[in-house]
């Protein structure tokens, strides 16, 4: 498996716009398909996706493998995915 972190600064574009930027981290396999997906807002809010919940009514899990060459510099390690999953209280969960 492979760890990606990566921060956007847009909004959503919904309801939720007041959430602000988000902080993005991927679990992806060997062939970069996401098989685990947290989403941190500025808000505070924090959405979780995985194989027990794929989609919702706030997104869902990415179903695009990652591009490589765009998300290679945001490589991090398993332990700094683990510890934000683990200590992640999603909205959604």
């Amino acid at each position: 498996m492979r760890y990606f972190k990566r921060r956007w600064d847009e909004p959503r574009d919904d309801e939720h716009e007041g959430w602000g930027g988000s902080v993005w981290l991927f679990e992806a396999d060997e062939d970069l398909n996401v098989t685990r997906q947290l989403l941190i807002y500025d808000s505070g809010a924090t959405l979780k996706y995985d194989e027990s919940l794929l989609d919702d009514e706030y997104g869902g899990l990415t179903d695009q493998p990652l591009e490589l060459k765009d998300y290679a510099r945001y490589e991090i390690t398993p332990a700094e995915f683990e510890a934000a999953w683990n200590a992640a209280r999603p909205v959604n969960g």
